[in-house]
């Protein structure tokens, strides 16, 4: 259940916004309604670009230790927060985070939900992709592809509907050893599973079926 305070400030960032500002995605749990509310205030603020270089900024400290400690600490005064994030944003936007930006993680602060930071700024983020109409593609392979067999599959999936839909694919890579061999790759809401444990898999099925 979200906190009526919690849910308050989410409202109130949302309210900032024109009337007609539709998140591309809605998301759910809290981190994505913060992240909703945060796109609508940008949008009305004509900031949406800076705040997003702010996001990926913070999002490169989250490896730090001392920021996770800070972002985790539940018993924080008031003023130790508000020089956390002061320090946050400084060392993650050298050239100065955006008063939207700095306000909001204000806005987290008050309401003790600091933990959600990187959940709130991975939604965030997917909210950007789908505002820019791109597609996530992830090829999952056994082992590394090699760079014919990448090409080949990168020019098929640009060519497939999904991309002459105007979509932007952007593709991702992961190696996981218990496919086997073969590949499988996610893109939207689909999944082509091309991979030697599926086969395995199928081909089990089939002979426990035939037993």
């Amino acid at each position: 259940m979200f906190s009526r305070q919690a849910l308050r400030s989410v409202r109130t960032y949302a309210t900032q916004a024109p009337k007609h500002v539709v998140v591309p995605i809605q998301l759910n749990g809290l981190a994505g309604k913060y992240a909703g509310a945060l796109y609508s205030a940008a949008v009305k603020n004509d900031a949406l670009n800076k705040v997003e270089a702010d996001l990926k900024g913070v999002k490169a400290s989250l490896g730090d230790a001392s920021v996770q400690d800070f972002l985790a600490n539940p018993i924080l005064s008031s003023s130790d927060k508000a020089s956390g994030i002061e320090a946050l944003l400084k060392k993650s936007s050298p050239k100065g985070a955006s008063d939207l930006t700095k306000n909001f993680f204000q806005v987290l602060a008050d309401n003790g939900r600091l933990y959600e930071t990187n959940k709130v700024i991975t939604d965030f983020l997917e909210i950007m992709s789908a505002h820019r109409g791109e597609v996530k593609v992830t090829i999952t392979s056994a082992a590394p592809l090699e760079k014919d067999l990448q090409k080949r599959l990168e020019d098929a999936l640009k060519a497939s509907q999904v991309a002459k839909n105007g979509k932007s694919l952007v593709i991702e890579n992961k190696t996981n050893e218990s496919i086997l061999g073969g590949i499988v790759v996610d893109f939207g809401d689909r999944t082509l599973d091309l991979s030697v444990a599926s086969k395995v898999s199928k081909l089990n099925a089939q002979l426990q079926e035939s037993v």
